[in-house]
């Protein structure tokens, strides 16, 4: 019995060899190299030899800001794994205080390390001098370099923010984003271009400056037509949108023009070659702010201009007269006159009509047009019921497309992946199919066929699996799988007589619908290929728009 093991009371071998278990949390932001991802590794390891500890776990945040959680992947899967048990360690490993996080509270701080700590993990700084072991001294001392850690910040914001105001008021450009029509060309500290920026690129050396530049003359004749849409024919930002997508002119994000993007360009003044800085701020990670014109930083005379100054003025006094805000009360007793004098209200009468607000500015102040119309008496002769039921049928066309992915990977042997919009199925990063609804219209007596009609929702590729409805609207009547190269627009209209123009399948089922996309991939063999957009060549006198799109 000398030399026969006895385990105490009490004793927990599983927990003992835990206990030597540690993982491991390193962050880097851009700015500071001395706290680089390898030196922290290092540091970190030879603590751990110091002390008898295994790594069995590292989380990571690379080129990530610590002033609060949001963003940091790593730390927030940290913490998820310590609060759900997965956690097979006792310890976590980081290089200092401030690789913990900046955070602005330092209690926010404080809390993510109380969460570890009461789920039994504990957090060890490797590079501080005190010890995390909850006496006085290092809680006094973990409080002063939380706090340290958030001015250092606090102070590096304020000496960015002076240097990037004081680089913009000299005429260069301070942000990646920009307009349409316009180029970033970064140029040398004598004013030499050395490269012109794409999207994402950002200049390599301090010394370095970005400038401003106009585009193409296609782009500047786009501009100038914006202008003149607005200033002199008056026209509304829907029109002047719908007249750009019609005529196939790229946005320079390379998306369909939408009613945002017009007042963003009325108001920018790099046409009239102005550089501005500053007109919006989102200190310490904040929440984003508009700042007052007067902290506005302008460097005059830094593009060459593409809008006349007097054109432009004129656009800023039109915008502002659109932007001028009423209460509430003052907006519905204006929709009340116009109802007494017309009859009868739609977007197109609130539109045209002087001294009434914006459709879109209706919706904002009360959820909808209808809401606005019940605040007032008026029921709208429209029928409504469709967009009601708008939630439903969404998840109606996502449940399909789960169904039909689910097909394709056991029958076809292919990965679709789920659309961000979850109406559609990609493959291989092209569009393979796209489910939409089309609801069906009233016609005139018995004798005209029914027509159903459906918003493609500027979907340009791959094929179109319509679910067609019944009278009522509230049931699935039956299915129709369109080809990918269908006529531009954004409604697809649908009869029986027009499946053959349309060169359309009809499907009485879903599985009647699944067996005839299956049929289409295995008659084109290659899916990218089947809906990917051809780039075929331009006709002679229809040059090419810079998203590859013709112009006509």
């Amino acid at each position: 019995m000398a030399n026969s093991l006895v385990l105490r009371k009490g004793t927990d071998l599983a927990r003992r060899v835990r206990a030597k278990r540690a993982a491991q949390y390193v962050r880097m932001s851009r700015d500071l190299q001395r706290y680089s991802i390898k030196n922290q590794l290092a540091a970190i390891a030879a603590y751990a030899q110091a002390n008898g500890l295994t790594i069995v776990r590292t989380y990571v945040d690379e080129g990530r800001s610590g002033l609060r959680i949001k963003g940091r992947p790593g730390l927030i899967e940290l913490i998820e794994d310590v609060e759900s048990g997965q956690a097979d360690f006792d310890q976590i490993l980081v290089y200092d205080v401030s690789r913990w996080g900046r955070f602005q509270d330092t209690d926010e701080s404080a809390y993510y390390e109380f969460l570890c700590k009461m789920n039994g993990v504990r957090v060890e700084y490797c590079a501080e001098i005190f010890k995390n072991d909850g006496s006085f001294l290092s809680g006094m001392a973990k409080y002063m370099k939380r706090g340290m850690a958030a001015e250092w910040s606090r102070e590096l914001g304020v000496k960015v923010h002076t240097g990037l105001c004081r680089v913009a008021g000299l005429g260069y450009r301070v942000g990646a984003p920009v307009g349409y029509g316009l180029r970033r060309i970064m140029v040398d500290e004598n004013e030499h271009p050395k490269a012109e920026l794409n999207k994402g690129q950002y200049k390599a050396l301090q010394s370095d400056r970005v400038r401003l530049r106009r585009g193409s003359a296609e782009e500047a004749a786009v501009i100038r037509c914006i202008f003149d849409q607005f200033v002199h024919a008056r026209r509304s930002y829907s029109e002047i949108r719908r007249d750009l997508n019609d005529a196939n002119i790229g946005s320079h994000n390379d998306r369909p023009w939408t009613d945002r993007m017009i007042p963003t360009i009325l108001s920018n003044e790099n046409y009239i070659g102005n550089t501005i800085y500053n007109r919006t701020s989102r200190r310490l990670g904040q929440k984003l702010v508009k700042n007052p014109s007067h902290a506005w930083v302008r460097g005059a005379a830094a593009i060459e201009p593409i809008i006349d100054p007097d054109i432009f003025t004129r656009a800023q006094k039109l915008l502002a007269e659109r932007r001028v805000e009423i209460p509430e009360d003052e907006m519905l007793m204006r929709l009340r006159v116009v109802l007494r004098r017309r009859g009868k209200l739609n977007s197109r009468i609130i539109n045209t009509t002087l001294g009434l607000n914006h459709a879109s500015s209706y919706v904002k102040h009360f959820g909808s047009l209808r809401n606005a119309y019940s605040q007032i008496g008026y029921v709208s002769p429209r029928d409504c019921d469709w967009l009601d039921t708008r939630k439903y049928w969404a998840s109606e066309q996502a449940r399909h497309a789960n169904e039909l992915a689910e097909v394709l990977r056991a029958d076809a042997g292919l990965q679709p992946e789920l659309a961000q919009d979850g109406i559609a199925l990609d493959v291989n990063g092209a569009r393979l199919v796209s489910f939409l609804v089309a609801r069906q219209l009233r016609t005139r007596g018995q004798d005209h066929a029914p027509q159903w009609k459906a918003y493609r929702r500027h979907i340009s590729s791959g094929l179109l699996a319509v679910m067609r409805l019944d009278v009522t609207n509230k049931t699935i009547e039956d299915y129709v799988l369109l080809p990918p190269k269908l006529r531009a627009g954004r409604y697809v209209w649908l009869s029986t007589g027009a499946l053959a123009r349309h060169r359309g399948v009809y499907c009485a089922g879903m599985s009647d619908l699944i067996k005839a996309i299956m049929a289409t991939l295995t008659a084109n063999h290659d899916v990218p290929a089947m809906s990917a957009r051809q780039n075929t060549p331009a006709k002679k006198g229809h040059p090419k728009a810079r998203n590859g799109r013709g112009r006509r």
